[in-house]
Parts: C-alpha cells; sequence; structure tokens
C-alpha cells in the first residue's frame, strides 16, 4: 500500500465494530450496512477491444455474500428508500467502492467506473461531486482516475442531465453517459462531450453508424464502451464490423463476472487469448 492516508483510515476501520455502518471484514473487504442489508463491492473489468488488457473496473453494489454473488442492492431498496434515503446510499457506496478498489494493488494505473443512480440527478441540491471530492483529497486519490456514469435519461431529463455533468466535472471528475441507440451516443457526444458512452451491443447492428460513432468518438477523446457482451458471436460480429483503426472498449459475462477481488494482470490476459480466433485476415 502507497498510499498513508488510505492505509491509516482502513487501520482505523479494521478495529471498527460490525455493529457500525462501515467496517472492513476478516478478508479486508470494506462493508456497509443499510436498512438491514449489509452491502459491499463488486467489480467487473472494462477492457480494450484490440487485446483485452484491462484499463478500468466498473463497480456495484451487492449485499455481501461469500461467493461474490450478492444480489444487487439498488433493485433491492430503490422502492422501498425517499429520495434523502437514495441519497445517502448512494454516498455509502461510493466510499465502499472507493476502498474496496484502491486498497488492492492491482487498481494501479487504472481508471474506477462509479455509478449515479437516476433518483439521484435531480434529488441531490447543490454542487454535484463536492462531497466525493472532499472524501477523495481527504484520502489522497486520484479523483481524476474515477468516471461518474450517469444514468440513461429520458428527453425531459436532458437539462438535468447537462447541468449534473457540468458540476461533476468542475469538480474535477470526468463523466460517463449510458445511450440507448448509436444515434443517441453521437448526440450525447456532440452535446456532453463526455469521456465515455456506453451503448449495449444488441444495439450495435448497424455497421456505419457504429463506425461513424467510432470515428466522431476518437476525435473526441471519448471511449465507447460496447457493454454486456456475453458471447463469442457477438464478439466476432462487432470486431467484423469495425474495420477501421477506430478504438473502442468492451465490458461483458464473456470475459468475466463481477467479483470482489481484481485481476491479475496476468489473469485479465488469459480469458482474451481466445481473440486470435476472431483476428481478421
Amino acid at each position: 500500500m502507497h498510499n498513508p492516508a488510505l492505509q491509516n483510515y482502513l487501520s482505523r476501520l479494521q478495529s471498527t465494530l460490525a455493529t457500525t455502518n462501515l467496517w472492513l471484514d476478516e478478508q479486508g473487504r470494506a462493508r456497509g450496512r443499510y436498512f438491514n442489508s449489509t452491502l459491499t463491492s463488486a467489480f467487473q473489468a472494462i477492457r480494450a477491444g484490440d487485446d483485452g488488457r484491462i484499463v478500468a473496473y466498473e463497480a456495484y453494489a451487492r449485499s455481501y455474500a461469500s461467493d461474490d454473488q450478492g444480489l444487487n442492492i439498488w433493485k433491492l431498496l430503490e422502492n422501498a428508500a425517499n429520495d434523502d434515503e437514495s441519497v445517502e446510499l448512494d454516498r455509502l457506496c461510493r466510499l465502499l467502492h472507493t476502498l474496496n478498489f484502491y486498497r488492492q494493488p492491482e487498481s494501479a494505473n487504472l481508471d474506477l467506473y462509479l455509478s449515479v443512480h437516476s433518483r439521484l440527478l435531480a434529488a441531490v441540491e447543490g454542487n454535484h461531486g463536492m462531497a466525493f471530492r472532499r472524501i477523495l483529497d481527504v484520502l489522497e486519490l486520484p479523483h481524476p482516475d474515477v468516471v461518474l456514469q450517469l444514468p440513461l435519461i429520458t428527453p425531459s431529463q436532458r437539462w438535468v442531465l447537462t447541468h449534473v455533468a457540468e458540476n461533476y466535472r468542475r469538480n474535477g471528475f470526468r463523466i460517463g453517459l449510458h445511450a440507448a441507440s448509436l444515434e443517441q451516443a453521437a448526440d450525447l457526444l456532440e452535446r456532453i462531450r463526455p469521456a465515455s458512452i456506453k451503448v449495449d451491443i444488441s444495439l450495435a447492428n448497424d455497421e456505419q453508424a457504429q463506425v461513424r460513432l467510432l470515428e466522431q468518438a476518437d476525435r473526441g477523446q471519448c471511449h465507447i464502451i460496447f457493454r454486456r457482451i456475453e458471447n463469442q458471436k457477438r464478439l466476432q460480429a462487432l470486431r467484423l464490423a469495425n474495420q477501421t483503426a477506430s478504438p473502442y472498449l468492451l465490458q461483458g459475462f464473456l470475459f468475466d463476472l463481477p467479483k470482489a477481488a481484481l485481476l491479475s494482470r496476468d489473469e485479465g490476459h488469459l480469458v482474451f487469448d481466445y481473440q486470435e480466433e476472431f483476428k481478421l485476415a
């Protein structure tokens, strides 16, 4: 551990009783309590499309389970929690994810993607991101390496998305977005100028639109992340469609399931070895 401030904070949590709202378990994994649920973090890799190297991880809030297969906390609690409670849950999850990510040496030089729940867009008042920025400053952690992912929006939420994105950006964070189509991704890229846009691989079925978007994103220094890649057929179709040099990123169950432990660099490349089968002639 090369960060004294983070190490000191984790050491204090190590001696904290599990009756509090935040503590470390026997494995050094940060856990939190919300209502009657015990929650923690799981991480899924985001990979470069050309060689499969891991460039980032996305964090997910899960109920604690020894096999890392806990339930999605937001799905369990979004109908039970009011707006103020949702803000509290969001902040707890961000802190948990930050601790569980940066305590692992494999996190070095990688980005951390954290999702912002749709209820948080309108529920948070004032300067979005300031509280989280202060936490990272205290722990001496690199906030430019954190990408805050905003949810998929409806047309009526366009102004809210723009407002929240600018507030997060002013606090030093990069912005990630979700798009419901390649066309919406192109619009968001032009209007919001995010660091990344996620597109469901099932929606990337127009080869020409896909190539145009990747070229536009390359010019705008934005990563297009194709998500929900669950089988080799979808991966092969994606690679065959994009016969340009435009880069893109990948994420999906084909490569790995969300887990508490980050993969080593060797493990991360092993799961991508089969890519040679799909190399273009």
